[in-house]
């Protein structure tokens, strides 16, 4: 605590640096301060240099309490480690939610029976065991397949739309906070999607370009903070399914 007292003989003579230069009083700092009042709340590292005063003197005798601005400060710090503390905790556990989904989605992917399941599990039933609005299995046309196949749920692209789609060559995963989804890709879909992620697939030397975009109705769904091991995981077994059924070579 800090007594208001009239100001000393001390106090009013000004402080001369080792520089030569004459510094201000405590009492200029002190008026300062008084026609300034919130100089405090606009510099608050200045606490930090501050000592803690002690207590004393009694109710009434003008005594002002400076420890009341650093209890506020630390309530500062702790509610801002308890909201950083909150933000892990939620993020760990929305980690795990993700990564049960992968592998029960993983699992159904495995346990398919023929080459036409499979790629009915990953047109149909990955967007519930995901929890997004649509998933688009897409194939760029190939000397291979020049004329379009005939396969419900999987959308062909021209040539070069992968690398469109994700933004170059070197790109294997892109993730949209806020996209207006392209009925190139998602098709009929298109309308619903305001977030999206899309993943590079690498299936075999013999097999064209292809990608699995996955897309949401809520932006924000997907982000770039977000990492990617599971989505990669997820593509990397979708790649592998494709090449056994088909009887590919690896890439």
């Amino acid at each position: 605590m800090a007594k208001r007292s009239g100001t000393t003989v001390a106090d009013q003579a000004p402080e001369r640096s080792k520089t030569g230069t004459t510094s201000a009083t405590a009492a200029q700092v002190v008026a300062y301060l008084r026609r300034n009042p919130d100089f405090l709340s606009r510099h608050p590292e200045l606490l930090d240099l501050q000592l803690s005063p002690g207590r004393h003197g009694g109710a009434g005798q003008g005594v002002v309490d400076l420890q009341q601005f650093m209890v506020e400060r630390l309530r500062g710090e702790i509610n801002k480690l308890r909201n950083d503390q909150d933000e892990i905790l939620a993020n760990t556990r929305d980690n795990l939610s993700t990564q049960e989904r992968i592998h029960k989605a993983v699992v159904e992917l495995l346990e398919a029976e023929s080459f036409e399941q499979f790629i009915d599990i990953i047109t149909g039933d990955l967007g519930l065991l995901l929890e997004v609005d649509v998933v688009s299995l897409c194939v760029e046309l190939s000397d291979h397949t020049a004329k379009r196949p005939k396969h419900e749920g999987i959308q062909f692209l021209g040539r070069g739309a992968v690398d469109r789609a994700l933004g170059g060559k070197d790109k294997h995963v892109v993730l949209r906070d806020e996209a207006i989804g392209d009925p190139e890709i998602f098709g009929a879909g298109a309308e619903l999607v305001r977030s999206d992620a899309m993943l590079r697939l690498n299936i075999s030397s013999h097999a064209p370009a292809g990608l699995i975009a996955f897309g949401a109705r809520h932006p924000g769904y997907f982000h770039a903070g977000q990492g990617t091991e599971l989505m990669s995981f997820l593509g990397r077994v979708i790649e592998f399914g494709i090449r056994t059924w088909l009887d590919l070579p690896k890439p």
